[in-house]
């Protein structure tokens, strides 16, 4: 298939969220981790961080992602939704994954999309991880696409986290206090892996403390440096 064809069927087959809205979105982890697992777990094969929140995640990831090109490091780095094209989702040291490359690679892996059935999202996610294996990064920025707990990025094992502040999105799937929604970007916390939060929010902020705690994980508010 020629790069129109292949996104003209991966908008067309799969289930995407800024058509369709919530019925595009698969809660839970078991549809990615049958999708990696079928893609032999490209997750594992490099270091990550993980960026979740509401307002900065974006420019977060791209600033963290600049700063270790700088020292040197092949870094990935992954974000959603793209402006203009696809390519803009999947970069490596500012690059956009090629269209030869997308083409190629949802050519040969049809019949995994034909068999999983993912949503849009969850194959991107997927596709990134395979092609920061592929490339060798030594390190890959993700940045989750909506909330965080159940989000696809979630199935990653990062060396850290962090959560920019957390303002109201996405209500109707993350829920409608603030309390709620931080509930659910809380979720990339993980068992021993330390976590930064960018704004430090009195009404939520216990949740984040709470998480941490429960898993055992450092935690640090970004204030708290200045």
């Amino acid at each position: 298939m020629t790069y129109d064809e292949v996104i003209h069927f991966l908008y067309n087959s799969l289930p995407v969220f800024h058509r369709e809205g919530k019925k595009a979105y698969k809660p839970g982890l078991d549809n990615i981790i049958i999708l990696c697992d079928q893609l032999n777990n490209p997750q594992h094969s490099f270091k990550s961080l993980h960026i979740a929140g509401t307002n900065g995640k974006g420019s977060s990831s791209h600033f963290v992602a600049s700063i270790l090109q700088e020292h040197g490091f092949k870094v990935g780095l992954y974000t959603s939704p793209h402006l203009k094209s696809f390519t803009e989702r999947i970069k490596i040291n500012g690059i956009e994954v090629s269209k030869e490359w997308v083409s190629s690679f949802v050519s040969k892996k049809k019949n995994i999309i034909q068999e999983v059935s993912p949503s849009f999202f969850e194959w991107t996610v997927a596709m990134a991880f395979c092609y920061f294996k592929e490339q060798k990064v030594d390190w890959a920025i993700i940045e989750t696409g909506l909330g965080g707990r159940l989000d696809s990025t979630n199935i990653i094992m990062p060396f850290g986290c962090l959560i920019t502040n957390i303002g109201y999105d996405h209500q109707d799937i993350l829920g409608n206090s603030l309390e709620e929604i931080a509930f659910e970007k809380a979720g990339i916390i993980k068992q021993g892996i330390p976590v930064t939060i960018s704004e430090y929010q009195p009404e939520i902020s216990d949740i984040f403390i709470g998480k941490a705690n429960e898993h055992q994980a450092a935690i640090q508010f970004a204030k708290e440096d200045i």
